[in-house]
């Protein structure tokens, strides 16, 4: 069943139940996106694991997450289950073999595989506003904070250097009012309980050093074959929004590390986003339109985006019509949404003469599919209604040991285990300030740094702090929240004015830390590629 340049995705097969032909995925269309949909349980995963194992064979690298668990078993040989060996030799897949496949385990937590880190200034304002759910004048903010921290040579690589770059501009609010824009207190100490409620959802984990670098998900095993970066996101999903952003952050690093390719024989990398809905749910407008950017421009990156979610409508239409690899499970249609999500799918589909897609849509069995994918010269095959073919690996989650076992062999075993604090914003504000560089809470009598980079600072007094959080100095927010809509009669938050005023001065910025061309990757705190810049 194997073809030279060609993914065996299963068989297609004519109502009446005769087989017709083998359905394949070609590799050199592979990097123009995919979309896996279908109800709880008509398996999706299943679907998933088998594509991850079909891209690993051809040697290209896969990363996908695991919400449940059970992918992990594609790290494990697959046992010769009954049902397993009776659809391979339905579809008449003879070379059906049982395999595992090379795995590295990757967790935010650090629990279930390798920690994954990203740093404050990697991550962006834009991301960062939308992990917090800011609104516009505090997300102005954000913009203010990386811009300041970019002039000022303060890195910020964890959460506490934000907050006390925050705790920072608080103190400094009139001066830097005067230059960027109204900066209130409101908005800042709305920013810092966000970052609380960051901290206690163990956001904490995950911004910090040593980051992640994105050729560790680009490997290729000793046999050739693609190594598969499996997220454990099991314990994320407590916290979809985090979860979203991450693999959005993620995009954003590909985008921005990897070269032009054009249309190269296979992809260099794919990418699968399960429980896609996140992505999208309650994004802003500014938000979806640079994913939508990110589909279209990273293709020619050589990366493909998978998308799997239940119902093809979580998708915008502005970025389901890139999907052109297509793979659509059993869908119910019993209200009136599950109706039009029917009728939604089947639309998308070429139309085959054999069947009615909207009425085969609601009458595919588990393991059965609709399948379309892209051939010749990247026109949509017909829909065909497909068995797909069985995994070669174990279907079910690992053991504890078994993972184990699988992270001491990782490659990156032992780099990403260990957490590094070296200096940065908060230590430097703190030296500044003239005080020790350990996270001493902040009172009365051991009050905020408030060092300003440009060399003034003024005096505040802060307001008595948990142990070990910075917080900001002592204000009353009504009455700085009456004072900003006195300012904004209409109630707006951040005028115009001062919106351009912020997003010229961050652009220049960023021009001039790409012609410095710095060599540092805290250098490209304002240049963060398509989703994390400060660009409109």
């Amino acid at each position: 069943m194997h073809e030279a340049g060609k993914l065996f995705i299963g068989a297609s097969r004519h109502p009446d139940d005769r087989l017709k032909k083998p359905e394949y995925l070609q590799l050199s269309l592979a990097n123009r996106h995919g979309l896996v949909t279908g109800a709880t349980g008509t398996g999706k995963t299943v679907t998933l694991q088998m594509l991850a194992e079909g891209f690993s064979a051809a040697g290209v690298p896969v990363f996908c997450s695991d919400i449940k668990g059970d992918l992990s078993g594609i790290a494990a040989l697959g046992e010769p289950k009954d049902f397993l060996l009776k659809r391979a030799e339905e579809i008449r897949f003879a070379d059906y073999d049982n395999a595992a496949f090379p795995v590295i385990f990757w967790d935010l937590y650090g629990e279930k595989g390798h920690r994954v880190r990203a740093t404050i200034a990697e991550m962006g304002p834009l991301l960062l506003a939308r992990l917090m759910d800011a609104t516009e004048a505090q997300e102005g903010v954000l913009n203010v904070a990386f811009k300041i921290a970019d002039e000022g040579g303060l890195p910020l690589l964890d959460l506490k250097d934000l907050q006390a770059l925050l705790t920072y501009m608080a103190g400094q609010a009139a001066a830097i009012s005067e230059r960027f824009g109204f900066v209130s207190k409101a908005s800042i100490g709305a920013l810092q309980r966000g970052l609380l409620v960051l901290e206690e959802q163990g956001a904490e984990h995950f911004f910090g050093e040593p980051a992640l670098q994105i050729t560790d998900i680009m490997r290729t095993a000793p046999d050739g074959r693609g190594v598969i970066s499996v997220l454990a996101a099991d314990r994320l999903m407590m916290n979809p929004r985090l979860y979203a952003t991450f693999l959005l952050w993620l995009l954003s690093e590909l985008f921005e590390a990897l070269p032009e390719v054009g249309d190269p024989e296979k992809p260099k990398l794919v990418f699968f986003f399960d429980e896609a809905h996140l992505l999208f749910s309650e994004a802003p407008k500014v938000l979806l339109e640079r994913v939508e950017q990110v589909v279209r421009l990273i293709r020619s990156k050589g990366v493909g985006i998978y998308f799997i979610t239940q119902n093809p409508l979580d998708v915008p239409e502005t970025v389901l019509a890139q999907l052109g690899n297509r793979v659509q499970h059993a869908l119910r249609a019993y209200s009136p949404r599950e109706q039009k999500a029917v009728r939604t799918a089947a639309e998308t589909f070429r139309p085959n003469p054999d069947f009615r897609t909207e009425e085969a849509i609601t009458l595919l069995a588990t393991g059965e599919a609709l399948v379309s994918t892209l051939e010749g010269k990247g026109a949509p095959s017909v829909v065909e209604r497909t068995l797909i073919r069985p995994p070669a690996a174990r279907i079910g989650p690992l053991s504890d040991e078994e993972r184990r076992q699988v992270m001491a062999q990782s490659p990156v075993a032992g780099h990403y285990d260990t957490d590094l604090d070296r200096e940065s914003a908060f230590e430097i504000l703190m030296a500044r300030a003239g005080k020790s560089v350990d996270a001493t809470p902040a009172t009365a009598s051991n009050p905020e740094p408030s060092a300003s980079p440009w060399g003034s600072s003024r005096d505040t007094q802060p307001s008595d702090t948990a142990a070990g959080r910075w917080k900001l100095p002592g204000f009353d927010p009504a009455e700085e929240e009456a004072a900003e809509r006195q300012r904004s009669p209409r109630g707006t938050r951040s005028t115009g004015y001062q919106r351009e005023t912020v997003l010229e001065a961050a652009m220049k910025s960023a021009a001039r830390s790409v012609a410095s061309q710095v060599a540092n990757q805290l250098g490209r705190a304002l240049v963060r590629g398509i989703l994390g810049s400060l660009k409109r």
